[in-house]
């Protein structure tokens, strides 16, 4: 692999700056009251400079989230074509997790990226921006999905069923990380990981009739659980519940 030339560091230090000092300057005074002068004064460039890397505060202020999810595309891209779609999601976001946060730490801190996050889920304009990104996410993703088990995402519901459910673990765990008092990049990697091993239970039709699926009962491996046959189409690979987000 070719090391990053000293024109290229010194251009990611300049993005990455641009980043860190946006996202205190919104979680601190606000994403609103913040301006893009403030930003560019504060890291002493130009905004000519800014708008090289950012076409917006928008784009800024998920720049991190972007990052992340990249990441987990990329993941999912190289999972083994022999994974069903909740494993292979299942396997991606944990494996990019693995990496994660070394990327993370190396632009902002954790607690700030936890603080963008709360400010995300407090600000109309952003919180906006957020559900649309994540509409246009989990689209990539099942059609990821649709690709590897060669079905049409858009004659065959499975693939966006999938993911909505995945995705709706994810928003959870997210939630449930920022709340809880251990909020370390491990923290969030555990519960991302307990929780989607309670995707399968947690569609049985009867929970009362499944004794022991309490907080922390599966563990590892695949989701499972699910109730009813596997529907022909996923090359009659192994598809807990009705087929994931």
């Amino acid at each position: 692999m070719t090391l990053p030339g000293l024109r290229e560091r010194k251009k990611q230090r300049t993005r990455d700056a641009l980043i860190r000092v946006a996202l205190e300057l919104f979680t601190v005074q606000g994403y609103e009251r913040t301006t893009v002068d403030e930003i560019v004064e504060a890291v002493e460039v130009s905004q000519r400079t800014f708008f090289r890397y950012f076409s917006s505060k928008e784009e800024v202020a998920f720049a991190v989230q972007q990052m992340v999810e990249e990441r987990f595309v990329r993941s999912l891209g190289q999972r083994p074509p022999a994974e069903g779609p909740l494993d292979a999601m299942r396997n991606a976001v944990l494996s990019s997790w693995d990496t994660i946060g070394e990327a993370i730490t190396a632009v902002v801190p954790v607690e700030l990226h936890l603080r963008t996050f709360r400010l995300i889920e407090s600000t109309p304009a952003l919180l906006a921006v957020h559900l649309r990104r994540s509409t246009e996410m989990e689209e990539t993703i099942a059609r990821i999905i649709a690709e590897r088990e060669g079905v049409d995402v858009d004659a065959d519901p499975r693939p966006r069923i999938a993911v909505a459910a995945f995705s709706g673990v994810m928003r959870v765990t997210a939630q449930m990380w920022g709340r809880g008092e251990d909020q370390s990049l491990e923290a969030i990697r555990a519960l991302t990981e307990e929780y989607l091993d309670h995707l399968g239970p947690a569609l049985a039709p009867h929970w009362r009739d499944r004794p022991g699926e309490g907080r922390g009962a599966p563990q590892g491996g695949a989701v499972r659980g699910a109730p009813g046959p596997v529907p022909d189409g996923f090359r009659g690979r192994s598809v807990p519940g009705p087929a994931e987000a």
